[in-house]
């Protein structure tokens, strides 16, 4: 009876907790011209696994605090082990008081090159590079982890951002691209540089800002829940600043452009001015849709 219980209060106490993540990955490899092979097939069912069940952090998320994430995965080209790809990352969390989820992480990561045999071992070592498949998946895992921490608080996503700068440090020893200085202006080296810089430290205000002061406030006072996020957008303009057309000011926008629009093209009015001046100004490749604001 002893043991029964005993396995009643076990079964109980991890029922509450659950991964971090809640991710579906995809391998599309139709550009291979290949894609219905069943290697495709099991990478794709090996990554599932290997995102989901692997734990990325010393705590426990509840169900409902699971992160819901995409990670698609296109294939460009083959030679025998050796696949050239990009892989498209997004995330998204709740909004208090409603069940809308708001987009948080959208890149598009095109320096994506990795090695793999049929059912080869997937481990992530948080200190020691196993593969470049393993490594670009855990940075932006970490990315997620970190940019989902920082709305929720004020650089709450420190210790996740500082991960995925060790993986940058470690992986840029290989030859692999993306990891390193020299690898362009939109490599995974310039974005956990930029958001991890006292220079770009205005970006993660507007992180929090928008999401924990504006949209988590909306259910209670849409219009003061406007203001807020249109203030918290105009604190974008110190970012660009600091560097017109940042990786940093381009990943926000990709992740909040659609948002934005729809935020200000309905509901209870407020001063958009400012905000509209400052749009055209940090983001003018969404001028479309800042057309589409009301005054």
């Amino acid at each position: 009876m002893r043991n029964i219980l005993l396995g009643l209060i076990m079964c109980i106490s991890f029922a509450g907790f659950s991964q971090e993540l809640k991710c579906n990955v995809v391998v599309s490899a139709q550009l291979t011209g290949n894609e219905n092979l069943q290697l495709f097939k099991t990478l794709e069912k090996q990554l599932n696994e290997f995102v989901n069940k692997t734990e990325w952090t010393n705590k426990k998320f509840g169900p409902q605090e699971q992160i819901e994430c995409s990670m698609v995965i296109n294939v460009t080209g083959q030679s025998n082990d050796f696949f050239n790809a990009s892989i498209q990352v997004q995330s998204a969390r709740p909004v208090y008081g409603s069940t809308y989820t708001t987009p948080v992480y959208n890149i598009n990561d095109k320096d994506f090159s990795f090695k793999y045999l049929e059912f080869q071992n997937l481990i992530y070592n948080a200190n020691q590079f196993e593969s470049n498949l393993v490594s670009v998946l855990a940075f932006h895992i970490y990315m997620v982890l970190g940019l989902d921490a920082d709305t929720f608080r004020l650089k709450g996503g420190e210790e996740y951002f500082k991960q995925a700068q060790n993986i940058v440090s470690y992986s840029q020893q290989e030859s692999f691209k993306g990891w390193k200085l020299e690898d362009g202006l939109q490599s995974r080296f310039i974005l956990i540089d930029n958001i991890l810089s006292p220079t770009y430290k205005d970006f993660r205000s507007v992180l929090y800002n928008y999401h924990r002061k504006g949209l988590d406030t909306m259910s209670e006072d849409d219009k003061q829940a406007k203001t807020e996020i249109a203030n918290a957008i105009i604190e974008m303009n110190a970012v660009h600043r600091q560097r017109p057309n940042s990786y940093l000011s381009r990943t926000f926008f990709d992740a909040k452009a659609d948002e934005i629009e729809q935020i200000f093209s309905g509901g209870p009015n407020v001063d958009v001015n400012k905000l509209l001046e400052i749009l055209n100004r940090v983001a003018p490749m969404h001028s479309s849709k800042w057309r589409n604001i009301s005054f």
